[in-house]
């Protein structure tokens, strides 16, 4: 049921909004969702489950954000400019987005472990919840190596790989920066124009 696992997990996020998780009641989610207590349960398994699977709900948007800054410009700087930007914004205007990629867990919010569980969902999707959770390196590691593809595809100049690798991952870890700490005027974008002033070419 597609349609009401997006449900339920929006009513989860939008109550994770109002109060801390621990307070957050299964039952009020499942009404909120306009379904039932059992389908909630079916999709989920428990709340534990539905904690999973919504960190894997906004990570995964995370990345999805990463891949339309990354594509949306021609040129290398202004590609890693936006991943940049995305990168801050996303962690700024969700409080899950931060917690994934810093790490730090406030108690207002769910902490699922990040290995695996076991699981025996019958619910594709959640299946994959159940298994491991990423960590904050796991997601700096996904978005370099997308920035790397992109900005070496087939019409870009023959790069050096593992530079343009180390100078991905820098464009990510200074925008990581600007979210405990944030910028003064010019911005992220500023930031990362200077960092990069040295590390790629036009």
């Amino acid at each position: 049921m597609p349609a009401a696992r997006e449900s339920l997990l929006d009513a989860a996020y939008s109550a994770l909004a109002r109060r801390p998780w621990s307070t957050v009641r299964m039952v009020d989610v499942a009404a909120a969702a306009g379904v039932s207590r059992q389908t909630l349960y079916n999709e989920f398994g428990s709340k534990e489950g539905l904690a999973r699977a919504l960190v894997r709900r906004e990570a995964d948007g995370f990345l999805a954000g990463a891949e339309r800054a990354l594509t949306a410009h021609s040129d290398a700087r202004d590609r890693l400019v936006a991943v940049a930007e995305w990168t801050a914004s996303a962690a700024r205007g969700n409080a899950l987005v931060r917690a994934v990629l810093t790490g730090c867990w406030s108690p207002w919010l769910p902490s699922p472990t990040l290995s695996a569980v076991p699981s025996t969902s019958a619910v594709p999707a959640q299946r994959r919840a159940d298994g491991p959770l990423p960590s904050p390196g796991d997601l700096v590691a996904a978005v370099r190596d997308r920035a790397v593809d992109v900005l070496s595809g087939p019409a870009a100049p023959a790069p050096d790989t593992a530079g343009l690798a180390r100078s991905c991952e820098l464009v990510i870890r200074v925008a990581l920066s600007c979210v405990t700490a944030p910028p003064g005027e010019g911005g992220v974008a500023d930031l990362v124009r200077i960092t990069m002033r040295s590390q790629l070419t036009a």
